[in-house]
């Protein structure tokens, strides 16, 4: 039984499908389809909350991933566990409804390989600047990991938020970020894995990889042409004045892209 909907925001469920995982959700009237958010490193499914508002046309879910936040306690961790979350999350939702797979950062290396394992599970796959090393590499990923978890989190959390951020964080968050760690340096040591976790082109679902210009975008832009040369299922989308937390900062330039992107699928199908 989940909670009453409400135009207003996302409302965590108050019997998640999945045992353990913290799920929550949007719900609005006659929706076309549901959106299946999936949040990056160091984060948590609540910071959807800004662009569920905005998304009238759709249902929107999303989750906290294994080992972070509400869903802190839940093992093990791993790409092939949070693909499975995602697998079983969308099968729950899918029945009789489209489904849209919303991948930020790695989230979207995750919607990449639910698609994969399952090609019924969406109709699209949207993701937002997900990292994906053994196709292009940044310099970044070469980093080597640190011993301590916790340390991690916090230098990630400079290093993509900012500095300023971090020491603006009160210290009961900046612990719950640290608690966090062992589920990022899990997420960030799958991404210096030598083996592809899998082969993008076997992807047989409509695929959109969409970047921000504040970036990196010629990073993005050269790892886009590579996408595609690999997978004609795959196209990309450069969104201006865009940030890596997209979701964060134009929730309504996203939404607005998303209802564009849903439009197109729906026109090819």
């Amino acid at each position: 039984m989940s909670t009453p909907p409400t135009p207003h925001g996302l409302h965590f469920v108050a019997d998640s499908p999945i045992p353990g995982l913290t799920v929550a959700e949007r719900r609005v009237e006659h929706p076309e389809a549901t959106i299946i958010c999936i949040h990056g490193g160091l984060d948590r499914g609540g910071s959807f909350a800004r662009l569920a508002r905005r998304t009238d046309r759709f249902d929107l879910v999303t989750f906290d991933r294994r080992g972070y936040q509400g869903s802190r306690e839940l093992g093990p961790l791993g790409l092939e566990s949070h693909v499975s979350d995602l697998t079983a999350l969308a099968h729950h939702e899918g029945r009789g409804r489209a489904i849209i797979f919303f991948g930020h950062s790695y989230g979207g290396v995750v919607a990449i390989g639910a698609a994969i394992a399952d090609e019924s599970l969406a109709r699209l796959v949207i993701t937002y600047e997900a990292p994906l090393p053994w196709i292009l590499r940044r310099d970044e990923i070469g980093v080597p990991l640190g011993d301590d978890p916790q340390l991690e989190a916090e230098k990630f959390f400079r290093r993509i938020v900012s500095d300023s951020a971090w020491e603006r964080l009160s210290e009961l968050e900046r612990d719950s970020r640290r608690k966090d760690g062992p589920a990022l340096f899990d997420d960030l040591s799958s991404l210096r894995a030598k083996t592809p976790p899998f082969d993008l082109a076997s992807l047989k679902v409509p695929t959109v990889y969409v970047y921000g210009d504040s970036r990196a975008p010629d990073f993005y832009g050269s790892l886009s042409a590579e996408l595609a040369s690999l997978n004609p299922l795959i196209r990309s989308r450069r969104v201006t004045n865009a940030a890596h937390g997209a979701h964060l900062s134009i929730p309504d330039q996203l939404a607005a892209l998303i209802g564009e992107l849903w439009d197109e699928t729906c026109a090819s199908a």
